[in-house]
């Protein structure tokens, strides 16, 4: 077995000291590669005693040994596996291939967002009384990460589940103090621009994310993020992903006092419900 494969295997029923380093290990194994016992340690705020029992309590004889298998991973993933991926018919070259395409569409959006549209769709969200979400079906995950956001924000926010039941039920109960954002990837579903035409009708602000500024839900919108036409539909989803972290970012820095210790009073009361303290 791997040193990742035994991380996991023992991860469960590691103490607090043990769970910090074997994270680490399987998250930032380059920079681990390079660290002495001490070093990595003092990284994860443990004794270098630690390191060295955590490295038994896996079955090696101590830290260099673990961290020679460490090396290993480091050497095939940084020098043996580029070289493999020059051949396409890989798994490196397509596993290659397919990051580039991933790049690519990043760097598109990099170079085409509307940075106006940006600043004006973060001032509707600070001023809105709620905003509602209405993603179509490869929308789902970026909408999610939206709604996440807005929450520990202390937005009011909603999402609507895809079916034009409750996109109605939605519509009746909003009002001109409400924003509805449309995360629409594909441009497939009609019912998000009429649902979008509908809420311009009351007087409702309006915002599209889309994949393409084409899309009839743009159209209907009052601000349009546009992730730009992409070659394939699954770039369109990693690059409207790109619009909504950038969103994200940029009411994080616009509205930092919401934000403070957000993250803190969340932890808080994570550890109450799991450990069912007051």
């Amino acid at each position: 077995m791997s040193y990742e494969d035994l991380i996991r295997e023992h991860r469960s029923k590691m103490s607090k000291s043990f769970s910090r380093l074997a994270d680490y290990l399987l998250d930032n194994y380059v920079q681990a590669a390079l660290m002495t016992a001490t070093e990595l340690a003092h990284q994860v705020d443990v004794d270098a005693a630690t390191v060295v029992r955590f490295a038994q309590r896996l079955g090696y004889d101590g830290f260099p040994q673990l961290q020679s298998e460490i090396k290993e991973k480091v050497k095939q993933d940084l020098l043996f596996r580029p070289a493999q991926a020059a051949d396409p018919n890989t798994f490196s070259g397509v596993v290659m291939n397919t990051i580039d395409k991933m790049q690519a569409a990043v760097q598109r959006v990099g170079k085409l967002l509307d940075v106006d549209a940006v600043g004006r769709l973060v001032k509707k969200i600070g001023t809105s009384r709620r905003v509602i979400i209405v993603p179509d079906g490869l929308g789902q995950v970026a909408a999610y990460n939206l709604l996440n956001l807005l929450e520990q924000g202390g937005f009011m926010v909603s999402i609507v589940q895809p079916g034009v039941v409750d996109l109605a039920r939605t519509m009746l109960t909003a009002s001109r103090e409400d924003l509805v954002i449309a995360v629409d990837v594909a441009g497939a579903s009609p019912f998000i621009a009429r649902a979008l035409a509908e809420a311009d009708s009351m007087g409702i602000d309006t915002a599209a994310i889309v994949g393409a500024a084409s899309h009839q839900s743009a159209l209907e919108a009052d601000v349009i993020l546009a992730a730009q036409t992409q070659a394939e539909i699954s770039m369109a989803v990693v690059a409207v992903d790109m619009v909504v972290y950038t969103l994200a970012e940029a009411l994080r820095w616009k509205y930092q006092d919401r934000f403070a210790g957000k993250d803190a009073a969340i932890e808080a009361v994570f550890e109450r419900i799991s450990s069912g303290s007051r």
